[in-house]
């Protein structure tokens, strides 16, 4: 942040400020976002030589975006991750354009690189339950085989992304039919549970050696600290490479799972849509690997444009 002029900075932090209040950011998200912004006003205050008030900064150019972008690509930075960085810029300054009242053109009416979607691949039903059970028999102890498999039975069973599991608090448990989950940008949702995960859960309290308040962190490590999300995915890692499966079968993917099997079972697409907590159908069309025409006639048939008014 050294080389961003003290306005520029101010006007950074207010436009975080913003997106968290207001859009609900995540603080991955902000943090990206922090990032991404703040490196590339360094670069404009090395580019030209000089600080970058925010004066300069509107004055930025289409030959300063090319320049800018060049020299991410240079950093071995792929399509996808120059799209993103991309995309913050263009909001920065579309925010920063509508306080300051200049025109941002040239940012926003750069092309953004095209790269191709990478398709979830989601493990087979019985390649989940062999994940489940396995990574139970790897554990060093019963309890820490118990919080394995309870947590990846609610990463298949109930859709959590795994920051959703490790958030779960002492007060959670018994789990009941439904658990209410905070997702990304604070968002809640309804979970059903199913009673395989209520077990796997209640076998893990039962043999936890902590003693817990209502509001500490239900998983937790084998010093008492909080799970970390390294400790699932290196015990997934193991439990993968003895049953053959390959390396795309991680916790993220019995997300993936868990969608794409609700689905094949005859499952509503906008049903699974909430639970999932995705803001768009597109996001779980991409989740299930739907195909198109299942997504038109989900379409047709609940958007209101879409439904024909009864005469």
């Amino acid at each position: 942040m050294t080389l961003i002029t003290p306005a520029a900075r101010d006007a950074l932090q207010k436009w975080l400020d913003h997106q968290r209040a207001l859009k609900g950011a995540s603080d991955n998200t902000i943090e990206a976002y922090s990032r991404d912004v703040a490196v590339f006003l360094s670069f404009m205050t090395a580019h030209h030589g000089e600080p970058q008030g925010l004066g300069a900064i509107a004055k930025i150019t289409v030959s300063d975006m090319r320049a800018w972008m060049a020299a991410t690509r240079r950093q071995d930075v792929g399509a996808r991750s120059m799209a993103r960085k991309l995309s913050a810029v263009k909001s920065f300054y579309r925010w920063l354009a509508e306080r300051e009242g200049f025109e941002p053109t040239a940012v926003l009416a750069t092309r953004s690189p095209k790269f191709s979607a990478k398709l979830p691949r989601p493990v087979e039903a019985e390649a989940a339950k062999d994940l489940i059970s396995t990574v139970a028999e790897n554990a060093p102890e019963d309890w820490v085989g118990a919080r394995d498999s309870a947590v990846i039975t609610l990463l298949y069973g109930c859709g959590l992304r795994i920051s959703e599991a490790l958030s779960l608090t002492r007060a959670a448990v018994p789990l009941g039919e439904v658990l209410r989950i905070e997702g990304k940008g604070g968002k809640e949702r309804m979970v059903p549970v199913l009673p395989v995960a209520r077990q796997a859960v209640a076998h893990y309290v039962a043999l936890m050696p902590f003693e817990l308040g209502p509001s500490d962190i239900l998983f937790r490590g084998v010093r008492g600290r909080p799970l970390s999300p390294r400790v699932v995915q290196k015990s997934m890692a193991q439990a993968r490479l003895q049953l053959g499966l390959p390396a795309t079968a991680t916790p993220h993917a019995l997300r993936h799972s868990f969608a794409t099997h609700l689905l094949n079972a005859g499952g509503d697409l906008r049903a699974i849509q909430e639970l999932l907590g995705h803001a768009s159908l597109s996001t779980t069309q991409a989740y299930t690997a739907v195909d198109l025409g299942r997504l038109l006639d989900v379409y047709d048939k609940t958007h209101p444009k879409a439904v024909a008014p009864e005469k």
